[in-house]
């Protein structure tokens, strides 16, 4: 009898710690919407105010050549999310909708006995949820915000007006006045999802979670509550020169803009990037609050970069490094090494396989639709067992017609020929190019891609290897849809491949 009370004592001491080890980790995806890596201070900036990212940084690994797979919000975010190319998934446009079909990250995890939830921003562009079992979305804030009672603002307090991008002149709706919105912090939608997610995960401490949390910051108008006015003085930032080749490509509505307004659009983008920067610290504070720090792989990225007067331009839709050469960092302390970081070349796509490959989480391959993933799992990387993954990374965008491939050195630009399809979106440029279109840049001697050298006789095999290393991309991970025509080939076959096409919409 004694020894049967030792083995139940032992046993109810025992089995919790047990469990505890036993339970899969948690993950918590972080999304900063149009966040550049050069407004990061762990990415090398002196003027970025990211202390939270920057400790996140500090305590896991930061990828310094991460991709997204197309310069847009909705087709990167939902490539990255079901770990497959834009163009296999069907979304390559702003306003595309995930399919059904779509197998994402959080029905892979749902399968496997995780709670999800989505806070934010997903640019699902339909009422499904994707695996998801909840979802705060802008929606729903804006339902919750109508039945709240705003504090009153000082009366000499001047705020940003309503948002009319392409209506009103670029200077007022990229905010170059640096004005708050009118709100406090905790009215502002971006703190209402961080408290919306840590609820989530405070109600499912003890099972494992998928959270994924998409913030507003630092999308146009950059927007920022009224505590946060004053942070940057306009005059104080810079704004970069423009090339010899930039200005037939700047889009018309951002020709009138003065010196003056371009360091105000910088300071309210800096301003924006602060501010998400406190909201990533309510989550992270969370996470330790629950005693899940050791327990949690986080992941920061943002979905894709943004101009801020590089190449004249204030905006993304571009292939150029700070469109498509994004933040990710993640953090597992005890799994991933504090303090490291990588150069390689990565793919947003390579996301979810790395994430699964940690959790060592298996789904089921005989279900009905594609569940094959497109990327590399980047625990090799992370664990110092490889240098690299791959040797070129793909985006493209459909918009416009355009599509990259980068290795280490070189990067090629290819545009179609297929001119009265391009819609842009409002970015119309000062001169429109005929036809096709090869651009090189020589990202060794030319890292702010201001030269075009893909008619240099010495350029050629790279011309010619990169342009095969396209047309092979969209042979392997062909677009959704019919298959192309028998006798397409090279820029024929990308032409095709490239071309916008239109699911319909939910």
């Amino acid at each position: 009898m004694r020894l049967w009370t030792l083995l139940v004592t032992l046993s109810s001491v025992l089995l919790p710690v047990l469990s505890a080890e036993a339970r899969p980790a948690n993950v918590v995806i972080l999304v900063g919407d149009d966040h550049q890596n050069d407004i990061y201070g762990a990415y090398g900036s002196s003027l970025a105010r990211t202390p939270v990212l920057d400790r996140m940084a500090a305590d896991g690994i930061r990828f310094d050549h991460a991709y997204c797979n197309s310069p847009m919000c909705t087709p990167s975010r939902q490539s990255f999310l079901t770990g497959r190319y834009p163009h296999a998934v069907g979304v390559t446009m702003l306003r595309h909708a995930l399919d059904e079909s779509a197998y994402t990250l959080a029905h892979r995890l749902r399968e496997a006995g995780y709670r999800t939830g989505a806070f934010g921003k997903m640019h699902f562009n339909s009422r499904l949820l994707h695996g998801f079992e909840v979802h705060r979305s802008p929606a729903a804030f804006h339902a919750f915000d109508r039945g709240q009672q705003q504090r009153q603002l000082p009366e000499d307090l001047e705020v940003f007006p309503k948002w009319r991008p392409h209506v009103d002149p670029a200077r007022v709706w990229l905010n170059a006045m640096v004005l708050p919105v009118g709100r406090y912090d905790d009215e502002m939608p971006d703190t209402w999802y961080a408290e919306e997610a840590i609820a989530f995960m405070k109600a499912h401490r003890d099972e494992p979670f998928f959270v994924q949390v998409g913030f507003h910051q630092p999308h146009s108008p950059f927007q920022f509550p009224v505590e946060f006015r004053g942070l940057y003085d306009p005059r104080d930032m810079p704004v970069p020169l423009i090339g010899p080749e930039d200005v037939p490509q700047i889009p018309a509505q951002f020709a009138p803009l003065t010196y003056a307004d371009k360091q105000g659009i910088v300071a309210s983008y800096y301003t924006a990037a602060a501010f998400l920067d406190l909201n990533v610290g309510r989550i992270l504070d969370a996470i330790d609050a629950l005693q899940l720090r050791e327990n949690t792989l986080v992941i920061y990225l943002g979905d894709n970069g943004y101009h801020l007067g590089h190449h004249g331009r204030f905006e993304k839709h571009t292939l150029y490094e700070r469109c498509v050469r994004v933040p990710l960092v993640m953090r597992w302390p005890g799994r991933i090494p504090a303090r490291t970081h990588t150069d390689a070349l990565v793919e947003f796509v390579d996301i979810v396989p790395t994430v699964l490959d940690y959790l060592d989480v298996s789904f089921n391959r005989q279900a009905a639709v594609p569940r094959d993933l497109h990327g590399h799992s980047l625990r090799p990387l992370i664990e110092g067992t490889a240098e690299k993954v791959r040797d070129v990374v793909f985006s493209a965008y459909q918009q416009t017609q355009v599509a990259m491939a980068r290795t280490a050195t070189h990067k090629l630009i290819y545009q179609t020929g297929n001119d009265a399809e391009r819609d842009w979106i409002g970015y119309e440029p000062l001169l429109t190019s005929d036809g096709r279109e090869v651009i090189l840049y020589d990202l060794v001697t030319d890292p702010e891609e201001y030269r075009n050298v893909a008619d240099w006789p010495e350029n050629r095999e790279v011309v010619k290897a990169l342009m095969e290393a396209l047309v092979d991309w969209h042979q392997r991970v062909p677009p959704v849809g019919p298959p192309p025509p028998a006798e397409l080939t090279g820029k024929d076959f990308l032409d095709w491949a490239i071309a916008p096409r239109n699911p319909p919409t939910r």
